[in-house]
């Protein structure tokens, strides 16, 4: 029997089916957030408090990038040794948010290009004998 998959932030992105990530969108103006807000709307020209929760746009385009060459502090987890990777700032295709997120294993910064279209996708973070914990990357279309 193979481990048992959990989410290693809960509640920031679906492990079911195609994963997305999930945040709020105020009922009255439409203000989306990321992650979850569960109080007021902070959009200045709202000011309601009525927030739902909703699945957020599994693509966007890539707004901007860097690496990342040296080893976060914690509780950033690395795998050892350390691989420098990617981050991107991803627009929301419906939202128009921008999210940033480490982008998947194996692509490196010279293979992102400016607006060039990224998906959530679900890679291991960690695993221990029973579980996997999951964390959400964003990977070039």
């Amino acid at each position: 029997m193979g481990k048992s998959k959990v989410a290693a932030l809960p509640g920031w992105f679906s492990l079911d089916g195609e994963p997305h990530l999930i945040g709020s969108r105020c009922t009255a103006c439409g203000t989306y957030y990321f992650p979850v807000r569960t109080m007021a709307c902070r959009n200045p020209a709202c000011g309601k408090d009525d927030l739902e929760q909703v699945p957020l746009s599994r693509t966007g385009k890539l707004w901007s990038f860097t690496d990342a060459c040296y080893q976060p502090p914690e509780p950033f987890v690395a795998p050892e040794p350390f691989v420098p990777f990617a981050i991107a700032a991803v627009e929301l295709e419906h939202e128009r948010m921008t999210v940033l997120g480490q982008v998947t294993g194996g692509i490196e910064v010279s293979q992102l290009r400016l607006g060039m279209t990224m998906e959530i996708v679900l890679e291991p973070l960690f695993a221990d004998e029973a579980t996997e914990s999951l964390i959400w990357k964003w990977r070039p279309v």
